[in-house]
């Protein structure tokens, strides 16, 4: 059996499956059965202090589609190529209650040698930083802190932010980790021409680690109703996400250097893609939406596939990180050859 620990910052995660905020981290009972299926971290279901974002959940739809945009069934039998389209609120319990939860389910997850996060997306500045004293005091020991989602320019002005500017980040950042001692990560929109500016500015502002990408926004038409998928635009994930959360995962580390913890998600379905994104560079990995289409099992499954790679590699999880970002090349330093092209194009166009 390989060794699967790894180090981000200050943490230790037992394995570097996360089980990603989101609809399937709502509940207690859906935290616990990521726990039980072996996640070395699970991120709560994000808060923060707009009622707008809460309602926004009773606004929620959801929807899978294969490569050739059919539709594709919920549960265990989804396929593993199948597009996430969804519009997502936050968590809409009191503040306290979710809070008290959250520190619960942390302290049992000690039990299993593994971390709870609290997850705050930002509106208020001020309002976030409340909240995070309060995520420190309560005994919670890591506190993601989402700057990125995708869907601040659909949902009510306000709810939501989708942070693009740098230096708006670092002062962001810098005002969060300026009022608690416990690690703050940091998650990344991917609606930017340079998600590695993003994260500069993040360490910058003194966060611990960075997550990269957050779903993109999009817009899909229904042929048979001649409308819009689910009637908006949406947020959108799928496995076709998993070369640019590489390419970002690669070209942060090669431009701020590999000392500097990176998370990777969007993309990732399985062990292998984990193992992908860890050798672009991420020291640990975030599923959310092959968790959401088809449960928990597929934590599981990963850590399990994840292992086996490893050890046919004869390679610890840490030795994996950066591999291949660390072998990247320039278009300049490959191999000449003036008529490869003619390979890949139609013989009348030779």
């Amino acid at each position: 059996m390989a060794d699967l620990s790894v180090r981000i910052g200050t943490t230790t995660l037992k394995n570097p499956i996360v089980c990603a905020a989101g609809e399937h981290t709502l509940t207690e009972g859906g935290i616990r059965s990521a726990l039980a299926a072996g996640a070395g971290l699970v991120v709560a279901k994000s808060f923060n202090e707009s009622d707008a974002a809460r309602r926004q959940l009773g606004h929620t739809d959801y929807a899978l589609r294969g490569p050739d945009w059919s539709v594709r069934p919920w549960g265990p039998t989804g396929s593993e190529d199948a597009n996430l389209l969804c519009r997502s609120g936050l968590q809409p319990r009191a503040f306290g209650e979710w809070l008290e939860a959250i520190a619960g389910l942390d302290r049992e997850a000690r039990s299993r040698d593994a971390w709870v996060a609290a997850s705050i997306i930002l509106s208020g500045l001020e309002p976030a930083i409340t909240m995070a004293r309060q995520v420190e005091q309560a005994g919670i020991r890591i506190l993601e802190f989402n700057v990125g989602t995708p869907y601040a320019d659909e949902a009510t002005h306000g709810g939501v932010t989708t942070e693009r500017s740098a230096a708006r980040v670092r002062e962001q950042v810098a005002a969060i980790c300026g009022a608690v001692r416990i690690p703050v990560w940091v998650k990344l929109t991917g609606q930017s021409e340079n998600v590695s500016a993003l994260a500069r500015a993040a360490r910058e502002g003194g966060a611990a680690a960075v997550i990269m990408i957050g779903r993109s926004l999009g817009m899909l038409p229904d042929l048979d109703t001649l409308r819009p998928t689910l009637g908006t635009n949406l947020g959108y994930g799928g496995p076709w996400a998993l070369p640019l959360t590489c390419y970002w995962l690669a070209r942060t580390r090669n431009s701020i250097g590999p000392g500097f913890p990176l998370l990777g998600t969007n993309g990732a379905r399985n062990g292998a893609d984990v193992a992908r994104m860890m050798l672009a560079g991420a020291s640990a990995v975030e599923l959310a939406s092959v968790v959401m289409a088809r449960g928990f099992a597929v934590l599981a499954e990963a850590i399990a596939a994840l292992d086996g790679y490893l050890d046919a590699h004869a390679l610890s999880a840490c030795e994996l990180v950066g591999i291949a970002a660390d072998h990247l090349e320039s278009f300049e330093q490959q191999p000449f050859d003036a008529g490869r092209w003619r390979d890949f194009v139609p013989a009348a166009a030779r």
